[in-house]
C-alpha cells in the first residue's frame, strides 16, 4: 500500500499515486524476439509437418478417386494435350493426331517433379533432368527415369472423357 503523507500542514493525509512502470528497452527487446522466435520456429514446423503428413493424406486421397472426367477434354484438338488432377495427384490427358487418347500420371518416376506433354516433339517431357516418355505407352525414352509413368484408362461416355485407374 503506498504511504500517505501530510500535504499542506492541515493534518489531513493525502494518498501518493502508484509509481509510474516503464518499460524498459531491455523489456521491449526481448518480448520482440521472442515474437520472433514464435513466428520463427511455427515458419519452420508447420512446412515439416505437412511434409511428413502429407504422403499419407495424398496416398489416402488418391485412393479414393478411382475415376475422373476431366472439364473440356472432348474439346482438346488432335495433337494436343491437357493437365488436370486425378484426386490429389497431377495428370496429362493426350489427345493423338489419329484420334486415339492417352492419359499418365504427370509425377516423373525419377525425382517426382510434374511433367508435361511437348506436342512439336510428340513427347512427354521432365525439365527438371531431361528425362522423356512415349507419349502413347509412358515408358521412358531418354534420361534418368528409372520406370514407365502410371497409365490410366480413357473411355468415351455420353460425349465426355473419362479418365480411370483400370
Amino acid at each position: 500500500m503506498a504511504e500517505s503523507r501530510d500535504r499542506g500542514g492541515d493534518g489531513n493525509p493525502v494518498p501518493e499515486s502508484e509509481p509510474e512502470v516503464s518499460v524498459g528497452r531491455r523489456c521491449l527487446v526481448g518480448a520482440t524476439m521472442g515474437l520472433f522466435g514464435v513466428g520463427y520456429a511455427g515458419a519452420i514446423g508447420y512446412p515439416m509437418y505437412r511434409y511428413l503428413h502429407a504422403p499419407v493424406e495424398r496416398a489416402a486421397l488418391a485412393a479414393q478417386v478411382t475415376e475422373v472426367s476431366p472439364q473440356g477434354a472432348q474439346d482438346i484438338p488432335p495433337g494436343q494435350a491437357m493437365g488436370f488432377m486425378f484426386g490429389s495427384r497431377p495428370a496429362v490427358l493426350i489427345h493423338h493426331a489419329d484420334g486415339q487418347w492417352s492419359a499418365f500420371d504427370a509425377v516423373c518416376t525419377h525425382l517426382s517433379c510434374t511433367v508435361k506433354y511437348e506436342p512439336e516433339n510428340d513427347r512427354i517431357f521432365c525439365a527438371c533432368h531431361l528425362g522423356t516418355y512415349d507419349p502413347r505407352s509412358g515408358e521412358p525414352t531418354s534420361g534418368p527415369p528409372p520406370r514407365a509413368l502410371t497409365k490410366f484408362v480413357v473411355k468415351e461416355k455420353d460425349g465426355a472423357i473419362v479418365v480411370s485407374r483400370n
